[in-house]
């Protein structure tokens, strides 16, 4: 039998069966359901795309996949390519992997390595956010704050070796002034804490963060698999700060196939190349690169690129604003909007059971969680659409 993620499976509500899906909508035996979450926020051009499913039938008629170790390939190569000319300043060395976490897992490894071999065996620090989220696996789950989420955290304790911060530039002064000779690496979800609870925070606080590190030779990493590919109104906050680790993963192949990316910077790729076989970077995930993905991806980007899909996402986001101004609810703590993202976060959860089949009867898929509803809609989706999504959130606190 299936078992389902994030779920009491003795006392879980039947998943909805899906039969097809096409464009925003998923379809079942008897609704057909405009999906607002983009399946974990990944399906960015929709279901059934035309060119995407094309990309993946051409090359299936090749190979679907060879290993990276000892052998490479034209998709993998072209993507790597691409990615270097596309992304801002020396932010050219694509290590791939087949998932968001492993990715992240990969460039907090790669952070800890950096500094090993430079003989900085005392950096075994890791800073990170309050309420921040970077994935399900054993490290990732240290890095992360979230005990809804992470067992660990109650297995073990908090980690002597991960500070989490508030957002506050103060806080995070405080943090380098105590604990700078430590870091390796600070990492963080850029303007958008997603799994945390959508929480947004303003550029100024990593525009600082890059200060720091600067001053102190501490590695900055942007966690970008849900912000990247224009979730937050810019195509990657990393255009607006440049870290020194990126990792994407979710849109990067349009929510086709898992595949992710943690990318390097000249400086960080430089800690590695060398002449002695223990600098090298030990890891190797059996799908990385995976020819199939590589070339979904490609094409996700080209679709990304000549849509003009930054011009779509401020339409949103502006369509968004206009029909929840003014929108108000005693039970709603806060409402955030943000690029393509909006949450309605709630004082009690309480409030908010029995919203997702609310939703699922007039016609719009829902995830809600904890204290929040939130969207995170495809791009292409239509203005009638969108608004239906909003409607719909909106109509739950006026019935009930």
């Amino acid at each position: 039998m299936i078992w389902y993620p994030y779920e009491q499976m003795k006392t879980m509500k039947a998943p909805y069966q899906i039969i097809d899906a096409e464009g925003v909508t998923l379809h079942t035996e008897d609704q057909e359901l405009i999906d607002s979450v983009s399946s974990w926020w990944s399906v960015i051009h929709g279901y059934k795309h035309p060119e995407l499913n094309r990309a993946i039938e051409t090359q299936l008629k090749k190979f679907a996949h060879v290993m990276l170790g000892g052998l490479t390939h034209e998709p993998v190569q072209k993507l790597s390519d691409k990615l270097q000319s596309w992304l801002p300043g020396d932010l050219d060395y694509c290590f791939f992997s087949d998932s968001g976490s492993v990715a992240v897992e990969v460039a907090l490894k790669m952070a800890l390595q950096y500094y090993i071999n430079r003989e900085e065996t005392h950096r075994t620090m890791v800073l990170a956010l309050e309420h921040a989220y970077h994935g399900d696996t054993f490290k990732t789950m240290e890095v992360g704050d979230d005990e809804d989420y992470h067992f660990v955290l109650k297995a073990y304790g908090k980690s002597q070796n991960v500070i989490h911060i508030p957002t506050e530039i103060g806080a995070l002064e405080r943090a380098f002034e105590k604990y700078h000779t430590r870091f390796n690496c600070f990492i963080v979800e850029p303007l958008l804490q997603g799994a945390g609870g959508m929480r947004m925070y303003d550029v100024s606080f990593l525009r600082r963060a890059r200060e720091l590190c600067n001053q102190y030779g501490v590695l900055l990493i942007f966690d970008e698999v849900a912000t990247g590919f224009g979730r937050t109104g810019n195509r990657f906050v990393a255009d607006l700060v440049l870290p020194d680790i990126l990792v994407l993963g979710k849109a990067l192949t349009g929510g086709y196939i898992g595949h992710a990316v943690t990318v390097a910077s000249r400086k960080v790729y430089e800690g590695f190349y060398d002449d002695n076989p223990d600098h090298a970077f030990m890891h190797g995930p059996t799908f990385m690169g995976n020819a199939l993905a590589c070339s979904v991806a490609l094409k996700s980007i080209e679709l990304f690129e000549k849509g003009d899909y930054l011009s779509k996402i401020r339409k949103i986001e502006e369509i968004t604003r206009c029909e929840m101004n003014g929108f108000s609810d005693p039970r709603i703590k806060e409402v955030r909007i943000m690029g393509a993202c909006i949450c309605i976060e709630v004082y009690d959860p309480a409030t908010i059971d029995g919203y997702q089949q609310f939703a699922y009867e007039r016609g719009v898929f829902s995830r809600p969680f904890l204290n929040y509803m939130y969207a995170m809609v495809p791009y292409v989706i239509k203005e009638d659409e969108l608004i239906k999504v909003l409607d719909t959130l909106k109509e739950w606190f006026l019935k009930n």
